[in-house]
């Protein structure tokens, strides 16, 4: 929070000294000018034809000028005035005040058709009011797979949020800087243990590393609380990512170095650029949030993310988002709310054969074991203090923990829980597990607004 609270003070003063006029000759008649012209006029350091473009536009009562105005109300200058506002009540008949989260939120959940050259101008707006950089992500002709008003700026600029790539590891004899009760991303790929502390994943989101012989990448959205496991492989090409200072939906837009085409975080999928029509689908990989002390035990040769991340960041536990994450608010637009649970409770999710579903934790927790079935898969979820695990079971029945991170079957045979698999020591039988993440309920429901609930009361 203080980091972006930081930028925004920063940008809002880059706004007030860098926004470009547009103008007209004094005697030209605005009754021509396409929308994005009178958008443009609206910013004019000319008060005449600030007023002159207002009243073309409210005469008009023309619903495509909204997503324009929409975003300037995020330009400082121009959005203390009033005006974007008192133009939208006035051309939709709404009063939702000078909140441009709740303008957003309603602009999605209409279908009203962009002005010619919308694109052109955000693009414009964005790379000569915020970042040239992100000309590399929006620009004319660009493809798109989502709409292009809900493609919003985050608050900072283009890997202002800096990824991590081949970080430095050390052994848990060197890591001293962890406390037992800090939570940590853990992750095994053929053996290989990692631990990935959340303290400082808060100020990175983006991790590109290789683990058990294969590449991956953590993309944790801290606005969605959703740590995401990703092989990039595809296809025989590999990918890594960086943060792009873009989001949607309150989720963080990452984007590929290869192609600097934009992707969404929750789903795994590009939404922008050269790869945006390509179907491409990253493979999820289980990922679990366990307190170090839990991790370490369970994998005492693990290795764990340096303090010495080649960045100077206040790595101490909650400098980063504490005030965000103890917090009923958001901060971004998220349309199409489901009120089943508050907005930022959190949840397990997965998808099995294209159905989404998430489990509301503490209800998951208190039962310690679920055995569940998904699309015709056969599911047990295991929630262990303050980790969770999903495995296929097939026909197996499981009824609760016998020992420490060991679960018992209806039938008696006890089964050790490991990262790839549920294991019967007995027989060496192995029921795989199945990718799932945590999330808040917003960001899961925001990308699967299909997604099925458990919520304890079924």
């Amino acid at each position: 929070m203080k980091r972006l609270r930081h930028y925004l003070r920063c940008l809002a003063v880059i706004f007030a000294l860098s926004l470009a006029s547009f103008s007209v000759p004094q005697d030209r008649s605005l009754s021509s000018e396409p929308i994005v012209n009178l958008l443009g006029l609206l910013t004019s350091r000319e008060e005449g034809q600030r007023r002159a473009a207002s009243r073309e536009i409210e005469h008009r009562r023309d619903l495509s000028a909204a997503p324009g105005l929409i975003e300037l109300m995020r330009i400082p200058r121009y959005a203390l005035s009033g005006e974007p506002g008192r133009l939208l009540r006035k051309l939709t008949g709404k009063n939702l005040g000078d909140d441009w989260v709740k303008w957003s939120e309603w602009l999605a959940e209409q279908r009203i058709e962009l002005p010619p050259q919308f694109l052109e101008w955000k693009a414009t707006l964005f790379r000569l009011l915020i970042d040239p950089e992100f000309a590399r992500f929006l620009y004319p002709g660009v493809k798109l797979r989502v709409r292009a008003e809900e493609i919003v700026w985050g608050g900072v600029k283009k890997d202002a949020i800096p990824a991590l790539t081949n970080p430095k590891m050390i052994k848990v004899s060197e890591a001293d800087y962890l406390r037992d009760d800090e939570l940590v991303f853990g992750i095994e790929i053929n053996g290989d243990a990692r631990a990935y502390p959340l303290r400082i994943m808060d100020w990175h989101e983006m991790l590109n590393d290789r683990v058990g012989d294969r590449s991956v990448s953590l993309a944790y959205c801290t606005l969605c609380r959703s740590g995401i496991l990703f092989d990039t492989t595809v296809g025989g090409d590999t990918f890594t990512f960086g943060s792009s200072g873009l989001l949607y939906r309150s989720n963080k837009l990452m984007y590929d170095h290869q192609t600097e085409s934009l992707w969404m975080t929750m789903r795994g999928e590009p939404v922008s650029g050269p790869l945006a029509m390509s179907e491409i689908e990253l493979k999820k990989l289980p990922v679990v949030v366990a307190s170090w002390k839990e991790w370490r035990d369970q994998h005492p040769r693990t290795l764990v993310l340096s303090l010495d991340t080649g960045f100077k960041r206040d790595y101490r536990p909650g400098a980063a988002y504490s005030e965000y994450f103890a917090s009923p608010d958001l901060m971004f637009p998220a349309p199409g709310r489901d009120n089943r649970l508050r907005p930022k409770e959190e949840v397990f999710a997965l998808t099995v054969n294209g159905q989404p579903k998430a489990y509301a934790l503490n209800r998951l927790r208190d039962r310690g074991v679920l055995n569940d079935e998904v699309a015709g898969e056969k599911l047990v979820l295991i929630a262990e203090r303050s980790e969770v695990r999903v495995y296929a079971r097939g026909e197996r029945i499981f009824k609760s923990m016998a020992t420490a991170n060991r679960v018992e079957a209806q039938d008696g045979s006890v089964w050790s829980l490991t990262e790839d698999a549920l294991v019967n020591p007995s027989t060496g039988e192995r029921l795989p597990r199945i990718a799932g993440h945590l999330s808040y309920w917003f960001g899961w429901h925001s990308f699967y607004p299909s997604t099925l609930l458990y919520d304890g009361r079924k």
